[in-house]
């Protein structure tokens, strides 16, 4: 019973923000808003499977929100200045995530650094080359076929239910949800996390795994910046302002653990929902920032605390 309840904890706790909102304003469940609720989630959501990984592994990262600026941005560059077509320049922004996630995770494992100090200097240095790249101002996108990835189905393609970014997201959920639990390279991920001193002792390559991890963290984030550019048709450079926030968020309201070991695909998808239900729903009814800001970090303090007793508890039963 106690386990069933966990895992339902994410999905009581999203209805239970969603009501809320829909009770103090009655638009909340409109279509128009629930159409947008579900694109602003793929953006959280694809970024926040990478990070997934990531904090399973035992790490983190808090470049994911400047990461998802700047591949946009480059995006956004490659088809205006550069005149490239539209899916070379989103291999290209991809790629850019893929290498800016190897460099943090290079840096944490050969120059043995701390995931939390590394990924806050990329923090800055991808935010500041987003800025640099774009001249500090947005770069508007003519539509392409990138911008299908979160547009609105049009009557003739109903029948689809969702758009293709959403089930790209889908996707990936359930294909990096089969190699964390069918897949001995998901298992060496979750053993890291769970001890890493243990697995470097069993024989895993402990280092080449976590650079991988962190290459997919950066691979993701890009993906997450394709469809920051197809639902805003543009690349922003001051764009996904402290997302990663709210991509954290997901994962540890979805059951992953900051200690590492512990994470759920479905578990962070909902946890990217009702992240960006709080956002969405505090911007509709014309709530100041600070009020997103506070609810943000108290979901993050109840969740680790939660996180903590859970941990707090197994102890004994583990010794």
């Amino acid at each position: 019973m106690k386990e069933s309840l966990k895992k339902l904890a994410p999905f009581l706790a999203l209805a239970i923000v969603f009501l809320g909102f829909t009770i103090y304003n009655p638009n909340m469940a409109s279509l128009v808003v629930l159409e947008k609720l579900g694109q602003q989630t793929v953006i959280v959501g694809i970024a926040a499977l990478g990070m997934t990984l990531i904090i399973i592994s035992g790490g983190i990262d808090l470049s994911a929100g400047s990461l998802i600026a700047l591949t946009s941005v480059i995006m956004a560059q490659a088809i205006t200045q550069w005149h490239f077509p539209a899916g070379l320049a989103a291999l290209l922004g991809i790629t850019a995530g893929l290498l800016a996630g190897w460099i943090n995770g290079f840096l944490i494992t050969r120059l043995k650094m701390v995931p939390f100090i590394v990924t806050l200097g990329t923090l800055l240095l991808y935010r500041g080359l987003a800025k640099a790249l774009a001249h500090s101002t947005q770069i508007k996108v003519p539509a392409t076929i990138l911008s299908d990835f979160l547009a609105a189905l049009p009557p003739e393609r109903s029948w689809q239910l969702l758009p293709p970014g959403a089930w790209l997201m889908l996707l990936l959920a359930a294909l990096t949800a089969f190699l964390l639990t069918n897949t001995p390279w998901g298992r060496h991920v979750v053993a890291i996390g769970s001890n890493e001193a243990t697995a470097h002792l069993c024989g895993i390559h402990v280092k080449r795994i976590k650079i991988m991890v962190y290459s997919l963290g950066g691979f993701f984030t890009g993906l997450a910046g394709l469809m920051q550019l197809s639902y805003q048709e543009q690349g922003d450079p001051i764009g996904a302002e402290a997302y990663e926030l709210d991509i954290i968020a997901a994962v540890v309201i979805g059951g992953g653990s900051l200690s590492g070991g512990q994470g759920s695909m479905l578990g962070t998808l909902l946890g990217a929902a009702l992240m960006t239900v709080i956002r969405f729903g505090c911007q509709l009814n014309g709530f100041p920032p600070w009020v997103t800001q506070m609810a943000t970090g108290t979901i993050i303090i109840i969740a680790v605390a939660i996180d903590q007793l859970r941990r707090h508890r197994l102890r004994p039963q583990l010794s």
